[in-house]
């Protein structure tokens, strides 16, 4: 049996994930994607942070700051990143308070988002298919 769900004041010392521990979830679910994704990731860089800044709300036309869990901000391989001269590092934003907000409303584990996200942000850099990132969550466990 689950302590949590037996014993109500067990969730009297359980806080929410910090921006740290988001990055920790987040580096996990990087590391257990196949190693010839990763590979081909290269330089790939991400980010936890609270909420998406008010350029990227703006740009992406959302309502609110919780309609972003994540973004990818760079140059995808299908734009030609290869060839792009003095490119910054291609990155993946993940947003902290969304993504719990998003956790809080549906019967998923944190770490199962966490991992959702992470590889459809990383699916924007190789322009996969829902299909194809389907199959590397599958893979991702």
């Amino acid at each position: 049996m689950n302590a949590l769900a037996d014993d109500p004041m067990a969730w009297r010392p359980v806080k929410a994930p910090t921006l740290a521990m988001l990055e920790v979830m987040a580096e996990a679910a990087y590391a257990r994607l196949p190693k010839r994704f990763r590979d081909l990731c290269g330089n790939l860089v991400v980010q936890v942070t609270d909420f998406p800044t008010d350029e990227v709300l703006e740009e992406m036309e959302a309502e609110t700051p919780f309609d972003l869990l994540g973004l990818f901000q760079g140059v995808g391989l299908a734009q030609g990143y290869e060839s792009a001269p003095f490119a910054m590092p291609n990155m993946i934003w993940l947003y902290r308070r969304p993504i719990l907000d998003y956790w809080a409303e549906h019967d998923e584990t944190l770490g199962k988002i966490v991992t959702h996200v992470l590889i459809h942000e990383i699916g924007h850099h190789f322009g996969l298919s829902d299909d194809d990132m389907e199959r590397l969550e599958d893979e991702a466990g």
